[in-house]
């Protein structure tokens, strides 16, 4: 047979094996992030304060308005449906045990994690690619800076602090954005929805989202920076790294966000 038509195979496996490369090199940044991170002053490469307070006031401080206003969006938009499909069935008032599971579960972790992916997870891309290309990396490496210690480590560290205290305040505003559409609708004071809101709501509900936000950061951090560390071909490498940054992230959070649901919502 000719050789053109085993190409779709041989792409595949070429593609396959690439994959695997990318797993293991992620996991070997995840691993060298955190030994810097407990150990690295032992060896004269501590993880610097002053770094991660950077890094947390770029993916925490600055998207908290943007945050703050699709979390209202969203709590809004919940009200407005569940309202509108609860009406049906005549339990207008359950929505707020859905509201409050919903974001709080699921919303407020999965709509936080998209927007900081494609706000910080592109930024590491490209900041650590255009390093790369002009050889940067290769010069922190000659003058004895590990380049994980000092790219990767503090802003692993920082997205593990902020993603979930950003993904709390999604929590927050989303509840109170539903409040302000859905306490008229139901013919209750907002407060009295915030506080049976609070009342229904379970340790549970606010720590699975929690973790799944801790994961996420963990995702958007190392497919941002492995993403960055192989640009290659100038520029345009760094723009296609960005994009490809970006859709990876997303497609990993949804993918585990549903695996969480599965296993956690039994």
């Amino acid at each position: 047979m000719s050789r053109p038509a085993f190409q779709p195979l041989a792409d595949l496996g070429r593609a396959t094996v690439q994959s695997v490369a990318g797993f293991g090199y992620a996991g070997m940044l995840l691993a060298e992030s955190l030994w810097f991170a407990a150990w690295g002053w032992r060896s004269g490469q501590p993880v610097r304060l002053g770094a991660i307070v950077a890094e947390m006031r770029r993916v925490g401080v600055e998207a908290l308005p943007i945050v703050c206003l699709l979390a209202l969006t969203i709590g809004i938009m919940l009200g407005i449906q569940f309202i509108a499909a609860l009406k049906e069935f005549g339990a207008q008032s359950q929505v707020v045990v859905a509201v409050a599971k919903s974001v709080t579960r699921e919303f407020g972790a999965l709509i936080t994690a998209i927007l900081v992916a494609g706000r910080s997870g592109s930024a590491l891309a490209a900041r650590i690619g255009s390093m790369t290309v002009s050889q940067e990396v290769d010069a922190l490496a000659v003058i004895g800076i590990e380049p994980v210690r000092y790219l990767v480590a503090p802003a692993l560290i920082a997205m593990l602090v902020m993603l979930p205290v950003l993904t709390v305040f999604a929590d927050a505003v989303a509840i109170v954005g539903a409040a302000f559409y859905s306490a008229p609708a139901l013919n209750v004071p907002v407060q009295a929805y915030l506080l049976q809101t609070l009342s229904l709501l379970d340790p549970g509900d606010l720590w699975q989202g929690i973790c799944k936000s801790a994961v996420f950061a963990v995702l958007i951090t190392l497919i941002g920076c492995s993403t960055g560390f192989s640009v290659t071909g100038g520029a345009e490498g760094v723009g296609r790294a960005t994009t490809r940054a970006v859709v990876l992230s997303i497609c990993y959070i949804i993918v585990t966000d549903m695996i969480f649901s599965f296993f956690l919502n039994r």
